[in-house]
């Protein structure tokens, strides 16, 4: 009977045996499980991660870059003292030339109408150098109102008789659609003169800077009149009233610009007067964006202040006052080969009506300064190795023809050849 509880007994110890057994095995299994999900939540952060990063790749793939800005790297020391602005630039230039035939004033720059006649004082073989081109200016700027006042005053060593004392470039204010002030001509602008190394330009070309006044109004972001009251500096006359002068700008294309240009001006000699005037017609054309052609065109009369070059423009006569008229031209070719180096080739003319009265009265000792002809041709090329620095070589040649003759040997022709030199370091 003993044997039936022990039988008992061990089977409930092997029960509960077995279920304890089979307990541990739950709880590790589901440990397992535990770890398990913990894995798959991991692995699935992960994907969404590189996921993430995939996306952010593609948009950085497909997204393209954001344009920009060109920086414009203004030249000069520039300075802020209180609201106003100013900057401060400049260049030292020095100017050379070789003279194979030519003129005999001593300086590197042109002087065609004036050149010796064959036979007669000629110059030749000629070195010539000056610094008198160097340059100083400063622009500043300050706000009144609602606008801001703006201004330049410029100067350079090219003043006086010889050419070596300091003058003024430009001096002027600018508020709103007014300037007040000594610049560029509003008539002889040199915005479409073809580019040259010599300082002064060549036949048919006008560098005039005049005290002024004048108002810009603008019809449409393409087109604007300009007109000013101008004290064109005429020695040659007693002034009594300023010229008036127009200018109509238009700007056809991306790649194209013109000026229409009139100017009238009283010339007064004593008690006799007569009214001078004259037009003028620019065009610049972007044939590419490495190619600019330049021309330019004037009529005058009565009038040699605006356009360099010309015979005096009034002059006092037997029966009252006579009138030079002149026809003149440039035109030019501009090849921007590289970052680097450019050239220029040009042409120049001025053709001067015959008038006999105008001859007569002219004194004898000066018939043979007035010219019937001009004409110039250049090539240059200018090498910036640095930014800062620019190196240029030209060669010019060009004839002008007398009216009259001088009597020594009947020549009425003059020659300028000349190779031109200049390296200029701008700051």
């Amino acid at each position: 009977m003993m044997i039936k509880p022990l039988v008992i007994a061990v089977g409930l110890t092997m029960s509960v045996m077995a279920n304890a057994q089979s307990s541990q095995e739950v709880e590790q299994l589901r440990q397992e499980v535990q770890q398990l999900k913990a894995l798959v939540h991991q692995y699935a952060q992960q994907n969404q991660t590189v996921q993430e990063n995939l996306n952010q790749l593609a948009n950085t793939a497909v997204q393209p870059p954001v344009a920009q800005k060109a920086s414009t790297e203004k030249r000069g020391l520039g300075m802020t003292l209180g609201n106003a602005e100013f900057n401060l630039y400049g260049n030292v230039r020095m100017d050379g030339s070789y003279q194979v035939e030519g003129s005999s004033r001593d300086l590197p720059y042109n002087h065609i109408n004036a050149v010796a006649l064959e036979g007669n004082n000629e110059s030749s073989d000629r070195l010539r150098s000056t610094l008198s081109a160097t340059r100083l200016g400063l622009d500043f700027k300050s706000p009144v109102g609602d606008q801001d006042v703006k201004g330049k005053i410029e100067v350079d060593f090219l003043g006086g008789s010889n050419f070596d004392n300091l003058r003024i470039r430009h001096a002027y204010l600018n508020y709103g659609n007014w300037l007040i002030g000594q610049t560029w001509s509003n008539f002889a602008v040199p915005d479409y003169m073809p580019e040259t190394v010599d300082a002064l330009a060549y036949a048919g070309g006008a560098v005039k800077r005049t005290p002024q006044v004048r108002y810009t109004a603008k019809f449409s972001p393409q087109t604007n009149l300009v007109v000013a009251a101008e004290d064109p500096k005429d020695n040659s006359i007693t002034q009594r009233l300023p010229a008036l002068t127009a200018r109509l700008n238009h700007q056809f294309a991306d790649n194209m610009s013109v000026s229409a240009r009139a100017m009238g001006h009283e010339k007064r000699i004593n008690s006799d007067e007569e009214m001078a005037w004259g037009v003028g017609l620019g065009a610049k054309y972007d044939v590419t964006p490495s190619t600019t052609l330049k021309a330019d065109y004037y009529h005058v009369k009565g009038d040699s202040s605006f356009v360099s070059f010309a015979n005096t423009g009034t002059i006092q006569g037997a029966n009252g006052l006579e009138q030079s008229e002149f026809d003149s031209i440039t035109v030019g070719l501009t090849q921007k080969f590289n970052e680097k180096l450019r050239g220029t080739v040009g042409y120049g003319y001025m053709s001067f009506d015959q008038d006999a009265d105008y001859l007569a009265a002219t004194p004898a000792d000066k018939r043979t300064g007035v010219n019937k002809d001009l004409w110039q041709a250049w090539a240059n090329v200018f090498y910036s190795p640095i930014k800062p620095v620019s190196l240029g070589l030209e060669y010019v040649y060009g004839e002008r023809e007398a009216v009259v003759p001088p009597a020594a040997n009947g020549s009425k022709t003059g020659e300028d050849n000349r190779i031109n030199m200049v390296a200029i370091y701008n700051f």
